[in-house]
């Protein structure tokens, strides 16, 4: 089974922190991997045309963000950046093939990027 998901928080799709399944804002479930996949790139479509910033991995999985969107962290004493993920996923797992050629390894991230620092640890 796949899933299709979209995120919103501290961290990007990709980090898989602890607690990564509380930042779900929809997942979306499909029996085969082209029905995932056309639903994947129209997610992806959707929030590339509403933020500044993307960064995508070869692997169906990309953060989008704007300048501006961040929360007050107690613990680490500063802004965080706020993030828009979306994946793919297999069984909840990421997936270990490739995307098509449109979204290898793209990225116009000049933004700040931060997380916790209570996440790292």
């Amino acid at each position: 089974m796949y899933q299709v998901i979209t995120m919103y928080g501290d961290n990007e799709p990709w980090w898989f922190f602890e607690d990564w399944q509380e930042d779900i804002e929809e997942e979306k479930s499909f029996d085969c991997l082209e029905d995932a996949e056309r639903y994947y790139i129209k997610k992806w479509r959707e929030l590339s045309s509403t933020h500044e910033y993307i960064n995508t991995k070869v692997n169906y999985l990309a953060a989008f963000w704007n300048e501006g969107d961040e929360r007050w962290c107690e613990e680490c004493d500063e802004d965080l950046q706020q993030y828009r993920g979306l994946a793919l996923l297999k069984d909840h797992q990421a997936v270990t093939f490739e995307s098509g050629d449109d979204f290898h390894e793209r990225h116009n991230d000049c933004g700040k990027p931060r997380c916790c620092k209570t996440s790292l640890v």
